[in-house]
Parts: structure tokens; C-alpha cells; sequence
């Protein structure tokens, strides 16, 4: 679809970009249908597409799945997309926010575990990213379009100025794979950053464990929220901030016990070490 033709679009259902919901819509149909190739998207396969947007991508999938359960929270564009009668007919659109949507459902029927495909709008990528972790098991993979810096953060490594709660989390929990990079040219209105596609893929040997009070994520959630809110401090003194996850331990002690450097600070531990000290800190005192 060209600029004009997008424009054209919008316009004749007095519609355009919202920047609240950080729309820069795929327009590049070519991209898309590649984007799904690498996505290994199947025959088979049931995909739940986060953001139908004006649809390229939704086809592309369309194209090659069984079934594409598509989530648009713009009630504007699933109109437009009715209207125009843009997508086929193996696309369920529903008009609804992915953070509140209950994904089991969505996927209920499918012959094998699904994949989630999504073109993530800039400004709720790390919150969608981090309900994708929690719905892991539900999931074949996902492979998502998000800004090259946030994906700079999902895989980044210790010792790095990207690296924080988002990193350890995937690390723990998924394999994360560079699928390509995409320039602004691809997107409508025209975004000032590059897009990185990435496919992220459970891993069977997490070392993560199910637990009484949920997804043990959880648990080193809070405390690696806790290490990187204050980047510049040392560990110790950042755990300080948040008594109420030391229970009263002598967090000196405790991070001896683990091995860890009295002097070290966030960006310095492995994510595995951040899953041993969620684990310590859980532990009667």
C-alpha cells in the first residue's frame, strides 16, 4: 500500500493514526508476507495477531495459517476493516486490548499450541512482551515487530547499558531470535526509529519452577525491579529501598551466602543469579 493510498484509507472512514496508541501500521505487503515466512507460521496453525492495523499483516497471515484470531483495540479500524471488507475468511476480528484479553480462550480449539504474531505499538510493547512471558505455556512462540532499542533490551546481556528486569526475565524463561530489521519506510505514518523483528520461543530447559503462588517469574520480577531502580547504587543498598523483600534478613549476609560481590551491583549478575536471590529472599528468615 502506498502513503496516499493509506491516507486515502483512513480518510474516507475520518480516520488517522492515533499517536496514543503508538500506531505506525505495516504498509509493506511484501515485508509482511516474509515477516510470516520467518515467523514459521503453518498449515496447521492457529495465530493470534496483536493489532490487525489496516490488515497487510493479518492477510499475510491469513495466507498461510488455518485460522487467525486477529485483537484490534481501535474500534475505528475494526470498523474500517468490516466496512471494507479487507480480510478473509479465515479471520476472526475482535475489537479488544490484548492486556486485558484472556488468551486460553482465544486459543481454545486449537489442534496444537498457538503462535502469536504482532506488529507491537511502541508505546505498550514491554507490557505486551511481558504478558506474552506469563502466557508461555499457551504458546508455540511469538514473534513480534517491535523498536530496535526495546529489542536492544529483550536480549541484552550483563554488563550492558541495555541490560534490566526485561533481559533476566526473557533469559529465564525463552530463546530469543533476530528475525530481521525493518526501515521506517515500511511503516505509515513514517516511525523515526528502526523496527527489529524478533521470534521468541519457550525454553524446555528454563530453569524456572511452578510454585504455590504462581509463575516463579513473578518472584524474580520484583526483585530485579527492585536491583535495576536504582542502577547506580550498589545491590545491597538498592535491595535497602525495598525492605518488605528483605523480611528482615541481613541483605550483607544473604548475598555472601549467594556468592554475590558485596560491592556488585545490578548489571554485573547473570540471570541466574537474580533467580537464586528471588529464590534466597522467598526462603523462611
Amino acid at each position: 500500500m502506498s502513503a496516499a493510498g493509506v491516507r486515502a484509507l483512513l480518510e474516507r472512514h475520518g480516520l488517522r493514526p492515533r499517536r496514543d496508541l503508538g500506531q505506525n501500521f505495516l504498509v509493506d505487503e511484501n515485508v509482511a508476507a516474509l515477516l510470516v515466512e520467518r515467523a514459521g507460521v503453518g498449515p496447521d496453525d492457529t495465530v493470534i495477531e496483536i493489532g490487525a492495523g489496516l490488515g497487510v499483516l493479518t492477510r499475510a497471515l491469513a495466507a498461510r495459517a488455518a485460522r487467525v484470531v486477529s485483537l484490534e483495540i481501535d474500534a475505528g479500524l475494526v470498523r474500517l476493516l468490516r466496512a471494507e471488507g479487507r480480510l478473509p475468511g479465515n479471520v476472526t476480528l475482535l475489537h479488544a486490548d490484548v492486556l486485558k484479553a484472556d488468551l486460553r480462550e482465544l486459543a481454545r480449539g486449537a489442534r496444537a499450541p498457538v503462535r502469536v504474531v504482532a506488529n507491537l505499538p511502541y508505546a505498550t510493547a514491554s507490557p505486551i512482551l511481558r504478558a506474552l512471558l506469563a502466557a508461555r505455556a499457551l504458546l508455540a512462540d511469538w514473534s513480534v515487530l517491535v523498536q530496535r532499542e526495546v529489542a536492544a533490551r529483550v536480549a541484552a546481556r550483563p554488563g550492558t547499558r541495555e541490560y534490566g528486569s526485561l533481559a533476566v526475565l526473557h533469559a529465564l524463561a525463552v530463546r530469543v531470535e533476530r528475525t530481521g530489521d525493518l526501515r521506517p519506510g515500511c511503516f505509515h505514518p513514517r516511525p523515526k526509529v528502526f523496527s527489529r523483528a524478533l521470534r521468541i520461543t519457550p525454553r524446555p530447559d528454563s530453569p524456572l519452577r511452578a510454585c504455590a503462588a504462581g509463575d516463579e517469574l513473578e518472584r524474580v520480577e520484583r526483585v530485579a525491579r527492585a536491583a535495576f531502580a536504582t542502577r547506580r547504587k550498589r545491590l545491597a543498598n538498592a535491595l535497602r529501598t525495598r525492605p518488605e523483600l528483605l523480611g528482615g534478613r541481613d541483605v550483607e549476609a544473604l548475598l555472601a551466602g549467594l556468592g554475590i560481590a558485596p560491592g556488585a551491583r545490578a548489571e554485573s549478575l547473570a540471570p541466574e543469579r537474580f533467580l537464586a536471590l528471588a529464590r534466597a529472599l522467598e526462603a523462611p528468615a
